[in-house]
C-alpha cells in the first residue's frame, strides 16, 4: 500500500468507526482495505477516552459498576451505536430469516425484534460486568491497573475488521459497506493486523495479573485467541447462511469481539 493510501484509509477508518469527523474520503477498493486493516488504529481515541474516564471515576470514587457504565455508554456514543445496531441487525437475521433472501430482508429493515433485543442486553451486560471487574482492582497512580487492559481491549477488537475482510470472504450483497470492503484486505495483513494490538493488551495485561507479568502475557494471548476464534466463526456463520459478510456482521463482530476479550481478562486478571 502506498503511503496517500494508508493515510486516505486511516482518515476513512477514523470518520466510519468513531464519532470523529475526518473530512471527505474517495473510497476505492485500497482504500478500503487500508481502512480495514488500520482499524485498530483509529479507535485509539476511544480507548484513551476511556483511561480518562476510569481516572475520574477512580477521583470521584465511583463504584467500579458505575464507571463501567459510563465506559461502555461512551464506546456507544463513540461509534454511534453502529457496531451495536449491527449486533442487533444480525442476530435477528440469523436467527429470524429461514432463507437467505429473507434474513437480509430483515437485516436491512433496520427493525430490532425480540432476539436482537436479548443480544444487545447479554452483550453489554457482559461487556459492563466484566469491565468492572478489571477496575475493581489496585490501583497505578491515578489509575485502576485494570483500566490499561480495558482501554487495550478497545482496538484489539477491531481486528474483527481486518479479519472479516480479509480475501475470500465475499460480500452478502452488492450494495452496501460489505460490498465495499469485503475481500479488500490480504491474508497476511489481516494476521499482522491482529499482532499489534494482542502486544499492546500483553504490555496492559503485565501489571494487572495478581501472579506475575508472564501471567499477564498469556491472558493477554488467551483473549486475543478467543476473540479471533469469534471473529471467524461468525465470518464462517455468515458465509454460509447470508452469502458473505455485512456492515452489520462487521459490526456484530466487533462487539462480540470486546466481550470475548473482557470476558477473559475478567476470568484471569487479578
Amino acid at each position: 500500500m502506498s503511503g496517500g493510501t494508508l493515510r486516505e484509509g486511516l482518515r476513512l477508518a477514523v470518520g466510519t468507526l468513531t464519532v470523529l469527523s475526518s473530512g471527505p474520503v474517495i473510497t476505492t477498493r485500497p482504500v478500503a482495505g487500508a481502512a480495514m486493516t488500520l482499524a485498530p488504529l483509529a479507535v485509539l481515541p476511544l480507548a484513551l477516552a476511556v483511561l480518562a474516564v476510569a481516572a475520574a471515576g477512580s477521583a470521584l470514587a465511583l463504584p467500579p459498576l458505575a464507571t463501567a457504565t459510563v465506559v461502555v455508554a461512551l464506546l456507544a456514543a463513540g461509534t454511534r451505536a453502529m457496531h451495536l445496531d449491527g449486533l442487533a441487525d444480525t442476530v435477528d437475521g440469523l436467527g429470524g430469516g429461514w432463507t437467505r433472501e429473507r434474513a437480509l430482508e430483515i437485516m436491512r429493515t433496520g427493525d430490532v425484534g425480540p432476539m436482537g433485543v436479548v443480544a444487545l442486553v447479554l452483550t453489554l451486560l457482559l461487556q459492563v460486568t466484566c469491565a468492572a471487574h478489571l477496575l475493581g482492582g489496585p490501583h497505578l497512580g491515578p489509575l485502576p491497573a485494570g483500566a490499561l487492559a480495558l482501554a487495550a481491549a478497545i482496538p484489539l477488537s477491531r481486528t474483527a475488521c481486518p479479519l472479516l475482510c480479509r480475501r475470500g470472504v465475499p460480500a452478502a450483497s452488492p450494495t452496501g459497506l460489505g460490498a465495499t470492503v469485503a475481500g479488500t484486505v490480504p491474508t497476511a495483513a489481516a494476521a499482522a493486523a491482529v499482532v499489534l494490538p494482542a502486544g499492546l493488551l500483553a504490555l496492559a495485561a503485565m501489571p494487572v495479573s495478581p501472579v506475575g507479568p508472564v501471567h499477564g502475557v498469556l491472558a493477554a494471548l488467551g483473549a486475543t485467541a478467543l476473540a479471533t476464534a469469534t471473529s471467524l466463526a461468525l465470518a464462517a456463520l455468515a458465509h454460509r447462511r447470508l452469502g458473505g459478510i455485512s456492515g452489520d456482521v462487521i459490526g456484530a463482530a466487533v462487539e462480540l469481539a470486546l466481550a470475548s476479550v473482557l470476558l477473559v481478562l475478567a476470568g484471569t486478571l487479578r
